[in-house]
């Protein structure tokens, strides 16, 4: 069993590359995301209240639910953590990221190696599908409810929005340019089920991935991305993003060099986890706010 969900949301970081790299993003989605860090205050926080012993009772509530093997929220957190870590693990990097060291992106670019094209875009699609599968887990709801997702996607908003930001930003313009979402597609409609079982980091969290055979998981994958196109894309049109526009506000939180947007793909890859971050944000909201329904 992984850690208890306190200890997950109490030792959050709240420095280093993952947490500036988000805050990088604030000029896309303003104030929207909070680096919340202590279960005690993410309970303050999201439910205002200030009687400590209702807060024991909503913390109490949240940990039976989240330990509760019926439920999907442990899977939910095993998708955020391993899809970060199966996608960051493609780069090889010697780094230590010491808690307020200045991280030189011309010191580790001799251990970044950016990862071909297609397997970057087979991680923007994979990565995708394990918020749509991490969000039906959350939600009680059958793990390929494609509706179900985009309708809540349509009312994203918190630490969920700035996952979904840096999904877009991080894995799909930085790396892949502004047309990513059609890269995405066209990739995934010329490919074999092989190719998709190939990629290291669809091996990691295939296991959950709706679909009978691998043929099954593929159609699945190119149904998700091929749905949440049209939000990616009105997303990136209303905020008027680019490439150099993510990448300028990023080098004013981490030392990264304009000119290699690959290889920032990479560094971003390897260092920002945003994924289990974000996820862990997410899955105390969610308990919180259904213990408190629940009380």
């Amino acid at each position: 069993m992984s850690k208890p969900i306190y200890d997950l949301v109490d030792q959050l970081p709240t420095r280093g590359i993952t947490v500036m790299s988000l805050r990088a993003l604030d000029f896309v989605i303003p104030k929207q995301w909070d680096n919340l860090v202590g279960f005690d205050h993410t309970i303050r926080t999201v439910t205002r209240e200030t009687d400590p012993a209702l807060v024991k009772q909503i913390a109490e509530r949240a940990i039976a639910l989240y330990n509760d093997k019926s439920q999907g929220y442990q899977r939910a957190l095993w998708l955020y953590q391993t899809v970060d870590s199966a996608s960051g693990a493609l780069g090889t990097a010697a780094l230590v990221n010491k808690i307020g060291q200045d991280i030189s992106f011309l010191g580790v670019l001799k251990n970044l190696t950016p990862k071909p094209e297609k397997a970057q875009t087979l991680d923007l699609c994979v990565k995708l599908v394990v918020e749509l599968v991490a969000f039906c887990q959350i939600n009680g709801i059958p793990g390929d409810s494609i509706g179900d997702f985009l309708k809540a996607l349509a009312d994203y908003s918190g630490e969920s929005l700035m996952r979904m930001a840096a999904l877009v930003c991080f894995d799909g313009l930085v790396p892949l340019g502004p047309s990513f979402a059609a890269k995405g597609l066209q990739t995934l409609k010329s490919m074999q089920p092989s190719d998709l079982t190939q990629n290291s980091t669809f091996k990691a969290v295939g296991s959950m991935i709706p679909g009978d055979s691998p043929k099954g998981q593929l159609h699945f994958v190119t149904e998700s991305v091929e749905s949440t196109r049209g939000w990616m894309e009105k997303f990136v049109a209303s905020k008027n993003l680019t490439p150099d526009a993510v990448v300028d506000n990023l080098s004013k939180f981490v030392d990264v060099s304009k000119d290699k947007f690959d290889y920032v793909g990479a560094f971003l890859d390897m260092y920002s986890k945003y994924y289990e971050h974000t996820g862990i944000q997410t899955l105390a909201r969610r308990l919180i706010e259904r213990a408190v329904a629940e009380i």
